[in-house]
């Protein structure tokens, strides 16, 4: 019978190569795996490439390792990512087929492997993070909400009535576009996205569903059409502004179990209902996300808010129809 108990690292701030990032249990220095997984490295050879980190240290993607105890990577850690190279191998039909649970607890396990690095290196006294993570009571109950979620990858759980996560799979055309792989995280708002060929999955990691229900009449419109780059970076950076105007941060309790139990049942608690779920939304604000995200097609904060009323977008038409566009037009 799978194990019922749940590890807390944050109950210890136990963060450290010592122990197993999943059940806590002792490890040495080999037993380690990376966070973006070796298949996915080989696949878009990543391995040399370097990323920053918050604190603006260096690292390559071969060398951004977590602990993990041999029966974690054996048992819970390899057959996740053989489904999820497996939908890979598949494309866009394949991520679309795939368990949203399974999609979730790998996009998590990779958010949560960076964010380990940022909590190990808040330790070091040589290291001056920009943003210190560990100390900010809010992220500190985020995070740990957020690992509760994550131990469903080793314990059998189940979600009663809630989906915890909103998950948006993206098909992206390789129209004006080069780059087969990119990433980009958002500590404290919990998003996580990543481009894989033509897939574009974006996920908020912690909102109990409600950006799915907020943007749905945006993915209606674009969840079966394959979005030139341009529109799906639209489409990511409203998910990112959502998650940032998101007010509440849901609460996780595992009921009891009895003695012939086979799996833990969840049930999800806000934090503060008394206010409103999401802050107002600005052109101004999510203008300047929207710039970030459009940046490598050098589209300006000017040029998103020359209608204040009604920012630059490329995924509705002046008439509110949904574009379909070949290549990027220049910007008038």
């Amino acid at each position: 019978m799978a194990s019922l108990n749940l590890y807390d690292p944050f109950d210890r701030m136990q963060f450290g190569s010592e122990s197993c990032f999943l059940c806590g249990a002792s490890t040495s220095a080999t037993d380690t795996v990376t966070v973006f997984p070796a298949w996915l490295q080989q696949y878009y050879q990543l391995a040399d490439k370097q990323l920053q980190l918050l604190d603006k240290s260096i690292v390559t993607y071969q060398d951004l390792t977590i602990p993990c105890c041999p029966v974690c990577q054996a048992q819970h850690l390899q057959p996740l990512e053989a489904k999820i190279e497996a939908a890979h191998a598949q494309g866009v039909a394949g991520f679309k087929a795939a368990d949203e649970r399974d999609i979730f607890l790998w996009l998590s396990k990779i958010f949560y492997g960076i964010l380990v690095r940022e909590l190990a290196n808040e330790k070091n006294p040589l290291i001056m993070p920009e943003h210190t993570v560990g100390e900010n009571p809010k992220m500190f109950t985020k995070f740990q909400a957020f690992y509760k979620l994550l131990q469903a990858l080793r314990v059998p759980i189940a979600f009663d009535d809630f989906t915890p996560f909103s998950l948006f799979v993206l098909e992206v055309t390789d129209t004006d576009d080069t780059t087969p792989f990119e990433y980009r995280d958002e500590l404290t708002t919990m998003m996580f996205s990543i481009k894989l060929n033509r897939v574009v999955l974006v996920c908020c990691l912690l909102d109990n569903g409600l950006l799915q229900q907020a943007l749905g009449r945006v993915w209606e419109d674009v969840k079966e059409k394959a979005l030139h780059p341009l529109q799906a970076n639209e489409f990511t950076a409203r998910v990112y502004y959502a998650a940032y105007l998101l007010n509440i941060i849901p609460e996780y309790f595992e009921r009891l179990a009895t003695p012939t139990d086979n799996f833990l049942t969840y049930d999800t608690l806000v934090d503060d209902i008394t206010m409103p779920v999401f802050n107002p939304w600005e052109n101004s604000a999510y203008a300047k996300v929207l710039e970030e995200m459009w940046k490598k097609w050098n589209i300006t904060r000017e040029q998103i808010l020359r209608n204040t009323e009604e920012p630059m977008s490329f995924i509705y038409d002046e008439a509110g129809a949904v574009r379909t566009i070949v290549s990027f037009p220049p910007v008038v």
